[in-house]
């Protein structure tokens, strides 16, 4: 009688994992310092995920983070990453989290007030409670905006508060983040990931939710703006920032409007979008921008990424920067040494987050003791950046020194003291971490993130995001900024009300507008349809020329001519040059530079060319799109085969925009630019295949480029004629492929968007489509002749200048004078 197999017990392996791992890490780890009831749930929900392999749990949480779009950049490379995140969350009961929520608020309420007198009155420095050095040294201090009162009245409107957690259980404060805190995306993005592998530990643990955090900081950038129903942005470098797809995914998220620098205006002390409608006011900006290149007017002069006029307009009070700049001043580390008396003098309490014990050289005491000490210490930068006493522009242990570096160290040290501080060096907590197929105990640093309210009270968002080290090594200074990032649980006893950024199921709101289309997003949907056209076009002419230009010997099944002419075709496209003749090797070898050479218009460089244009519009796409144009270029192929791959990914492309994109003006632009395209490509197949004189095996060629071989075939049960075929190719309406169908979008599309003017006449852009319309509707396939076809590529050409000239950014044109708009 055969055995029946035992019944997977998620309970068990959860039991016996919490005990081996409290074992082997004996006791001091937060699983096990803080009661291992919790993390046995969590466990148990893990396992019901994962069975017994926690390598799979690892592999799910991974794949559900790369289908949310998360992802970061390594500065230098070309190309994103995965964000790298943990499958065990770190948990967090509700009266511990209690402390750390009350300590980030007086911290945050203490930045606020240090920041209003440093660019007020000015009172600590004048009374000698802080160095006048250590204001002025911080490359971040913003000295133009000394008095001047930031719009709703605060400098710090969300804040980051990096904490370590020593091995017997007490928080201290490690860093602030007040220039441009990141990581709230990927906290959120976390959550998502987490809570798609573990469906139901939300309920089990009754994990409190971040949507209240962020529908009350979104509240308070609204409240300190002037007008009533504000338009508030996040203002981002671009797709090559760091933390670019973090940005993206927050700006979706709080339906804030994604722009960056060249979107914006100023004009008379306020901001505006640039639009395809016109001039949008804008109220408030969320920035991810380096304060010092906001403005080349006010700060650096060959800023390329600023507004010129912000400040202007931010001091006038009709723009809220969030967070206000030279925020900043408080971040270096040398700030620390002086915090925790400035919170006792200014707000009468002690911190109730200690901070690192922190030492500035800049006093003659506190240099002679890290010149005696600094074997014990780690060695930092005062302000953050680089110096010539230590190597790089990050903190290093003092015993890690070799003695070539301690001599640089300690001269430097003796010609510029105000550029050192030395710091305890922090040994941290351990939490449990898979690696392999095991729970393995690694150092983390906890990222708490604080926004103000409506009311304009700090609001803790309950988690926020762990970091992870590499290795065992448990001081803060070698683990760095972290190798993997986990999701934050705050549980406790009390149920959580199910809040949502989403609307209410009954709720009465209808908006079918998805808001405003900045000109720069429209150019990249134009030209993001123009080009994934453009690659399917070249795919196609190489597939027709593999396909039946080549037999299995030596010579062209198709006629030399039409070989001639196709060839011609791609190399005018500029994806590759001429081969030095039509035999099957430079034929081959020619196919495969206009497939993959990247210094040439190839296939592939078309590819990328779509990825670096989607990337600057990735709040708007769909993750799905995003992936396919994402998706590497194939290789270790046949040519066909890869040339087939490409042009189905190509077709699915098609697909998503055509049946999930709305139709709204991004998809406007977008399908506008494939027809353009489309168009253009058509006109040139039908001058070089479809004049009189053209052979059989040329009106083949013409019906392959124009995907119309069956379209044809199933009209006309007699064989290939060249005037049939033209006709079905250039001007039957009828066809999506031809010629004529294009126009008549062309025509739909530029009717639909909107115009600036108010007096109901034409604008150029649909005076030329017009124009073509009854050009191509008034041709016919027996008379249309070369010089015909070259008026259509002319009238397309400038169809396209038109559209770009009135919807699209021209240079550093500041404002659309005709028909302004200034909403």
């Amino acid at each position: 009688m055969a055995t029946q197999p035992a019944l997977f017990d998620a309970g068990t392996h959860a039991r016996r994992w919490v005990g081996d791992y409290c074992a082997a890490t004996g006791g001091a780890d937060v699983l096990c310092g803080s009661g291992d009831l919790a993390w046995t749930a969590m466990l148990e929900e893990l396992a019901a995920v994962a069975g017994d392999n926690l390598a799979h749990a690892r592999e799910r949480v991974q794949r559900h983070s790369i289908d949310i779009g998360t992802g970061f950049r390594v500065i230098g490379e070309a190309n994103e990453r995965p964000w790298p995140l943990s499958p065990v969350p770190l948990l967090i009961d509700t009266d511990e989290w209690a402390h750390i929520e009350r300590g980030v608020t007086q911290r945050a309420e203490l930045l606020e007030l240090i920041l209003g007198d440093l660019y007020g009155p000015g009172n600590l420095v004048s009374r000698g409670h802080l160095p006048a050095a250590l204001v002025t040294g911080s490359p971040h201090f913003m000295r133009p905006l000394v008095g001047l009162d930031p719009p709703g009245g605060h400098h710090l409107h969300f804040v980051a508060v990096e904490l370590g957690r020593g091995p017997s259980g007490e928080w201290r404060v490690l860093r602030d983040h007040l220039r441009m805190p990141t990581g709230a995306g990927y906290a959120l993005e976390n959550r998502l990931a987490v809570s798609r592998t573990l469906g139901g530990l939300q309920a089990r643990l009754n994990v409190r939710r971040h949507a209240p955090f962020f529908a009350a900081f979104r509240d308070g950038l609204a409240a300190a703006c002037r007008r009533s129903d504000p338009r508030i942005g996040l203002l981002t470098p671009g797709r090559y920032n760091v933390s670019y797809p973090e940005q993206a995914h927050l700006a979706r998220y709080l339906g804030l409007l994604l722009v960056e620098g060249d979107d914006l205006a100023a004009l008379e002390d306020k901001v505006y979008v640039r639009t395809i409608a016109g001039l949008k006011r804008i109220d408030a900006l969320w920035r991810r921008v380096d304060p010092r290149l906001l403005d080349p007017l006010a700060f650096d002069s060959h800023s390329r990424i600023g507004v010129p006029g912000l400040i202007d307009a931010y001091a006038a009070g009709n723009v809220v920067l969030a967070n206000a700049p030279g925020a900043g001043a408080l971040e270096s580390p040398a700030m620390g040494a002086f915090l925790p008396q400035l919170c006792t003098r200014l707000t009468g309490d002690e911190l109730r987050l200690p901070q690192i014990a922190t030492w500035w050289c800049g006093q003659p005491a506190e240099c002679a003791h890290v010149a005696e000490e600094y074997r014990s210490m780690l060695l930092c930068s005062a302000f953050g950046s680089a110096t010539l006493g230590l190597p790089g522009d990050r903190g290093i242990a003092g015993s890690d020194l070799d003695d070539d570096a301690r001599a640089r160290f300690l001269a430097d040290l003796a010609q510029r003291p105000q550029d050192y501080v030395g710091q305890e060096v922090v040994r941290l907590s351990t939490m449990p971490v898979v690696v392999g197929d095991a729970l393995v105990p690694r150092p983390f640093t906890l990222r708490v993130f604080a926004a103000r309210d409506g009311d304009g009270r700090w609001q803790v968002m309950p988690g926020g995001f762990a970091q992870i080290g590499e290795h065992p090594d448990n001081r803060a200074a070698v683990m760095g900024e972290g190798m993997w990032s986990a999701d934050v649980c705050v549980h406790g006893p009390e149920p959580v009300a199910p809040v949502s950024l989403l609307p209410a199921a009954d709720t009465n709101q209808i908006r079918r507008n998805p808001g405003t289309l900045p000109s720069r997003v429209a150019d990249n949907f134009f030209w993001l349809g123009r080009y994934l056209e453009r690659g399917e076009a070249l795919l196609t002419a190489i597939r027709v020329m593999l396909g039946n230009s080549i037999d299995a010997d030596a010579g062209a099944a198709l006629g030399s001519d039409t070989v001639a002419r196709l060839v011609s075709e791609i190399v005018a496209t500029g994806a590759a040059p001429s081969p030095p003749s039509l035999r099957r090797p430079d034929l081959t070898q020619f196919a495969r530079t206009a497939m993959e050479a990247p210094d040439w218009q190839s296939v592939f460089a078309i590819n990328a060319q779509t990825n670096r244009i989607a990337g600057g519009c990735r709040d708007r796409l769909s993750a799905d799109m995003v992936r396919l144009l994402d998706a590497p270029f194939p290789t270790n192929r046949g040519m066909l085969d890869r040339a087939g791959s490409l042009q189905r990914r190509y077709a699915a492309i098609a697909g998503l925009s055509a049946e999930h994109m709305g139709r709204t003006a991004s998809w406007r632009f977008h399908d506008l630019g494939r027809r353009i395209e489309r168009a253009g490509a058509i006109v040139r197949a039908g001058r070089a295949f479809g004049m009189v004189g053209a052979s059989q095996d040329d009106v083949s060629t013409l019906l392959d480029l124009a995907n119309s071989q069956i379209s044809y075939r199933q009209r006309y049960l007699t064989g290939i004629a060249r005037v049939p075929a033209v006709d079905l190719t250039l001007l039957d309406p009828g066809n999506p492929r031809a010629l004529a169908y294009q126009v008549k979008a062309i025509c739909a599309h530029l009717a639909a968007l909107p115009v600036l003017g108010d007096d109901g006449m034409a604008e150029p852009q649909q005076i030329e489509a017009t124009e073509l319309k009854a050009l191509v509707s008034t041709a016919r396939a027996a008379t249309l002749e070369v010089d015909t076809l070259n008026e259509i590529e002319r009238r397309l050409a400038r169809i396209s200048d038109a559209v770009a000239r009135r919807y699209f950014l021209q240079g550093a044109e500041p404002l659309r004078a005709s028909g302004l708009t200034l909403a």
